[in-house]
């Protein structure tokens, strides 16, 4: 039997959870990878149903739910927002209600405009009666940042005290990236003792109020948590390093310009030169698509610090917690 501390709740960012509520998860998150593994059956969701409402495109987190739902017992229903009542603008509460009564959760990817899609998951859990969980919003991706703080714990062990996490903007012509996962790392791992520094351009900047929940995460945990405009520096004795591009947030409305302004920091790559700058055990890591050749060189993704597949592999489990522990 699981846990049923966390049954019926809402996951939206990692903040709304206390640290006892998280280390659950992330318990839970191992046994489930342990069973996967070992070709355990584990059909803790029986007969239930999940919505996976996407605004957006993905790969990693839709098929992390469809196959952990699958695996826990239950069945996932893609919802392509662009052939739903929404894209004719059926409203959130409708939304809310009505798929709460048909199953017994509804996840939300909704990231690419500041503004609206951590409102909308919010105002869908306000009418729904079943659980809400957030797989990337404009404010946190939190099944990202608890799959990322669950690879990091296996290469460093729980203890993460005086571990240093670099998560720095790079560069990447292909698209303004969403602000979510930078925001979510800062705010997640000044909370587990590990000390962070958020690394960007002067006009790549991340939510002021996301940078106010950090700092006051890392005064609360004793840990540090500072930003900086220098790449270089932020590298400098990390342990982790975590580059990604990001749009500026004034111009997600018009990404041709944020994608033209991006272009003066061509140089903000992860390449063997700044891996150098960095601890001699440190790993690299990227939530993935990593744009190569821009964001990083094939010489440090593919090479032995790059652990973006463990990554990549533990979106599945902690995925599966997720909707274990709260459906």
């Amino acid at each position: 039997m699981l846990d049923d501390t966390l049954r019926g709740r809402d996951y939206i960012t990692t903040q709304e959870l206390s640290r006892q509520e998280l280390e659950l998860l992330l318990e839970t998150s191992v046994q489930l990878k342990r069973q996967f593994r070992a070709g355990e059956p584990h059909r803790h969701l029986q007969d239930k149903t999940i919505f996976l409402m996407f605004f957006d495109k993905s790969t990693r987190t839709r098929n992390s739910f469809e196959a952990g739902i699958t695996q826990l017992g239950g069945h996932g229903h893609f919802v392509d927002i662009q052939t739903s009542q929404i894209a004719h603008g059926e409203s959130a509460k409708d939304t809310g209600i009505i798929l709460s009564s048909y199953g017994h959760a509804i996840a939300i990817r909704h990231d690419l405009f500041p503004g609206e899609g951590n409102s909308y998951m919010r105002e869908v859990a306000e009418h729904a009666n079943k659980p809400v969980i957030n797989m990337q919003c404009d404010v946190d991706h939190p099944c990202q940042t608890l799959a990322d703080l669950m690879t990091i714990r296996e290469r460093f062990g729980d203890d993460l005290r005086g571990r240093k996490i670099a998560v720095s903007w790079a560069y990447a012509p292909s698209y303004a990236k969403p602000v979510s996962v930078p925001q979510g790392l800062i705010t997640l791992m000044t909370r587990f003792g590990m000390d962070v520094t958020l690394a960007r351009p002067p006009e790549f900047e991340v939510m002021e109020d996301q940078l106010e929940i950090a700092r006051r995460n890392a005064e609360e945990a004793g840990t540090r948590f500072e930003v900086t405009d220098d790449m270089d520096a932020a590298f400098e004795g990390a342990h982790v390093v975590y580059p990604k591009s990001w749009g500026a947030l004034p111009l997600f409305e018009k990404p041709e310009e944020s994608l033209e302004l991006s272009k003066k920091y061509t140089d903000w790559i992860c390449d063997e030169r700044r891996m150098g700058l960095a601890d001699k055990d440190a790993v690299y890591m990227h939530c993935l698509p990593a744009d190569r050749g821009n964001e990083v060189t094939d010489a440090v993704i593919d090479g032995p610090q790059s652990i973006v597949y463990d990554e990549a592999e533990n979106r599945l489990h902690t995925c599966k917690a997720i909707m274990a522990l709260t459906m």
